[in-house]
C-alpha cells in the first residue's frame, strides 16, 4: 500500500491516539503546574522541613528515567496498596509528577530572576510576605518563565509515548497495533513520527512567539 493511501486509511485509528496523547498531556502539565508551584514554594520557604521535602521530591524525580516511575506507579504502587489502576491514570500520575519537579526548578529560576527589591519595595507598603509573592513576584516570574514552560510541556508530550509501555493507546501504541496487524514498520513509524512533528511544531512554533512579544514588551520599557 502507498504512503499516502497508509496514512488516509489509519487516520481514524491515529486520530484517536493523538486525541489520548494530546488529552493526557493536558491533564499532566494542569497537575503538573500546580504541583511544581507548591514545591517551587516549599523550596524557597523558610522551613528547612519545607525545604527537605521538595528536594528530597526533586532528587528523586530527577534521578530516575521516566519509565521506571511509570512501572513503580503501574506495577509497584497498585500492588502495595492493592488497588487497580488505568494505564490512563497512570500516565498522568507520572507525568504530573515527572514534569512536576522540573517546573519546580523553572518557577524558582523565575522568581530568583525577579529583582529582590520587588519583594522589598511591596513588604514596606505593609502587604505581608505571601500576599506580596502571590500579586508581585510570581506575575512577572511567570513572565519569565513561560518560553521554559512551554518547552517542559513540549517534552511531556513526548514522554507519552513512554507510557505507551503499560497499554495507554496513545499515537505510539496506536502506531505498534498497526503494524501488528499490517507489517508496514517503516511507513506506520514514518507516519506516528509525522503526527509528533506537527504537534510540537506548532508548539515550538508558539513557544517562539511568546518569547518575541516578551521580548519585545522588554524592550518598549
Amino acid at each position: 500500500m502507498a504512503f499516502f493511501e497508509l496514512l488516509v486509511s489509519t487516520f481514524p485509528r491515529f486520530l484517536v491516539g493523538w486525541g489520548i496523547t494530546i488529552k493526557i498531556t493536558l491533564f499532566s502539565l494542569v497537575f503538573a503546574t500546580v504541583l511544581g508551584l507548591i514545591s517551587c514554594l516549599f523550596q524557597i520557604s523558610r522551613s528547612r522541613i519545607l525545604n527537605f521535602i521538595s528536594q528530597v521530591y526533586i532528587d528523586i524525580i530527577r534521578g530516575t528515567p521516566v519509565l521506571v516511575q511509570v512501572f513503580f506507579i503501574y506495577f509497584g504502587m497498585t500492588q502495595l496498596l492493592n488497588i487497580r489502576m488505568s494505564a490512563d491514570t497512570a500516565g498522568i500520575i507520572t507525568l504530573s509528577l515527572n514534569a512536576g519537579a522540573y517546573l519546580s526548578e523553572i518557577f524558582r529560576g523565575g522568581i530568583e530572576a525577579v529583582n529582590p527589591g520587588q519583594m522589598e519595595a511591596a513588604r514596606s507598603l505593609g502587604l505581608p510576605y505571601s500576599h506580596a509573592m502571590a500579586k508581585v513576584v510570581l506575575p512577572q516570574a511567570v513572565k519569565i518563565v513561560i518560553p521554559s514552560m512551554v518547552n517542559q510541556f513540549i517534552i511531556t508530550l513526548k514522554d507519552t509515548s513512554i507510557i505507551s509501555v503499560v497499554g495507554l493507546r496513545e499515537l505510539t501504541q496506536t502506531g505498534k497495533l498497526i503494524v501488528a496487524v499490517n507489517f508496514e514498520s517503516f511507513k506506520i513509524w514514518s507516519i506516528t513520527a509525522l503526527y509528533y512533528l506537527v504537534t510540537i511544531t506548532i508548539l515550538s512554533r508558539i513557544s517562539k512567539l511568546i518569547e518575541r512579544k516578551i521580548s519585545y514588551g522588554k524592550g518598549k520599557c
